[in-house]
């Protein structure tokens, strides 16, 4: 972690600054709308706040998906938004909340992640395009739809569509 930044999870006092925050590096309400109603819903596995000198500059979000196998439901995990203020960006604060989540979700028993993401970024993290391609996605993607297996073995013959919750409807 970069010694300036503090990765904490998310407080309620946060909730208006984490919005800003979303808005301002994503040029739009999307992916803030998109982070209030899963909150809203309880939808949230882990949502983290990394803060440079006491200021909320960046956030990840994962929430719970489904990948629907011709057997049973395969529950899973999406990282979807991560966002860091653009005055701060290329600083490590990313890479930070990812490795953070990741750990977060590793200790909730969480196993198998999934992003659709900068396939630049997301692969030093251990996403793999090849192992999300038996992983139908509903925005499309190609080298950006990426999984990861928090548990060696998770994705073994695991082949289906993954389904997000409904919050995520408003980018299909």
């Amino acid at each position: 972690m970069s010694k300036t930044n503090t990765i904490r999870p998310e407080a309620d006092e946060d909730r208006q600054a984490v919005r800003e925050l979303n808005q301002s590096a994503f040029g739009g309400n999307d992916e803030a709308s998109l982070v209030d109603q899963l909150r809203d819903g309880g939808l949230v596995v882990a949502s983290l706040v990394a803060l440079t000198k006491g200021q909320i500059v960046g956030h990840i979000l994962f929430s719970r998906i489904s990948i629907l196998t011709d057997d049973v439901p395969v529950s899973a995990v999406s990282l979807a938004p991560m966002a860091v203020l653009p005055g701060h960006q290329r600083m490590g604060i990313g890479s930070d909340l990812v490795e953070a989540g990741l750990r977060a979700c590793t200790e909730q028993g969480d196993k198998i992640v999934i992003v659709l993401g900068h396939p630049g970024f997301y692969p030093r993290f251990g996403f793999s395009a090849e192992l999300a391609q038996p992983l139908v996605s509903p925005f499309g993607g190609g080298e950006a739809w990426m999984a990861l297996e928090l548990e060696p073995g998770a994705l073994a013959g695991v082949a289906g569509r993954v389904e997000y919750s409904p919050p995520f409807g408003a980018f299909e």
